[in-house]
């Protein structure tokens, strides 16, 4: 018997399908999964394969008890992607579901909700106050590595020591698979020696750290002992507590403000687009633009001639 004969052909294909999606969604995805098959179960109908005034009635259920639009699509996303995985036609299909999130997306709708910008300027202030105890040296790493490589905080969690090549001018870091590169072709970002310092942050953090291999961002506990990997919650954490001496609303800061604070940053100074996007790595302009919260609203106003 030959080693591929060996394999189980549709474990083998449903392992590839789970890897269509990345790990975060597909935890969401599960956890969307459990919520709908207990309330199938709770008045008596089937998750799988379901009706569609079945995932209709369950998904007004969420908007009437007051969930956000955006759990409510995931939701949907979630059922739409077990059926398919199963053989199912999705009943998100259906023009009478289609009709019925019309209206819930028209009852929830409100304006998105953006996180907070960690600009230069910002950033500069901030970094300013971070004490030079462990923890301080290395959320002063984290954020200026995070807003100079404009990196997701799924990225910079899972960076390790063998990403990082050092050159003269900066380093360049590593990224495998990330939300719009699913396929792991990956990308190598450059850090230059720049004006926020972030290599030296970063290497001074390592130093201090003893960390010569594995992940480079890592937990410190109270008796200043170095730990595993950070989870993306933490970063969110850490960005927040950077930012909090500055009398900011802290609410508002996110890890995606880091990511968010670089295009603005490299907008305002009027660095070309497709630059940006390659570092960014966006793949359309479009998506570019919702990061544009530059103050020019009144720079080409209709009035501005007489007003």
């Amino acid at each position: 018997m030959t080693s591929t004969e060996l394999v189980d052909p549709m474990a083998s294909a449903r392992a590839y399908l789970e890897a269509e999606k990345s790990s975060n969604t597909r935890r969401a995805y599960a956890s969307d999964w459990a919520d709908f098959s207990a309330w199938c179960g709770r008045v008596s109908e089937d998750p799988l394969p379901a009706l569609p005034a079945t995932v209709a009635r369950y998904l007004a259920h969420l908007a009437d008890v007051g969930l956000k639009s955006s759990t409510v699509e995931r939701r949907k996303s979630a059922i739409a992607a077990a059926h398919k995985t199963a053989g199912f036609e999705p009943p998100t299909n259906f023009e009478g579901f289609k009709a019925v999130m019309r209206g819930i997306r028209r009852r929830l709708g409100k304006r998105k909700r953006k996180a907070a910008l960690a600009t230069a300027e910002l950033l500069e202030q901030a970094i300013e106050r971070i004490p030079a105890t462990l923890h301080g040296l290395r959320d002063r790493a984290l954020v200026l590595i995070g807003f100079a490589g404009a990196f997701r905080r799924s990225e910079l969690v899972v960076i390790t020591v063998d990403d990082v090549k050092r050159l003269p001018r900066g380093i360049l870091i590593h990224v495998g698979r990330s939300k719009t590169d699913q396929e792991g072709a990956g990308a190598t970002l450059p850090i230059p020696n720049g004006k926020p310092k972030a290599v030296q942050a970063l290497y001074t953090w390592l130093l201090a750290a003893g960390i010569t291999d594995g992940p480079l961002f890592r937990n410190v506990d109270r008796h200043g002992c170095v730990g595993q990997a950070l989870t993306d919650r933490s970063v969110a954490r850490i960005v927040k507590s950077v930012f909090a001496p500055l009398g900011v609303r802290v609410e508002d800061f996110s890890g995606h403000s880091l990511r968010a604070g670089f295009v603005t940053s490299a907008l305002q100074a009027k660095v070309d687009p497709l630059k940006i996007m390659k570092q960014t790595r966006h793949v359309k302009v479009d998506t570019l633009k919702e990061y544009d919260r530059r103050e020019n609203d009144f720079d080409d106003h209709a009035g501005g001639g007489f007003l």
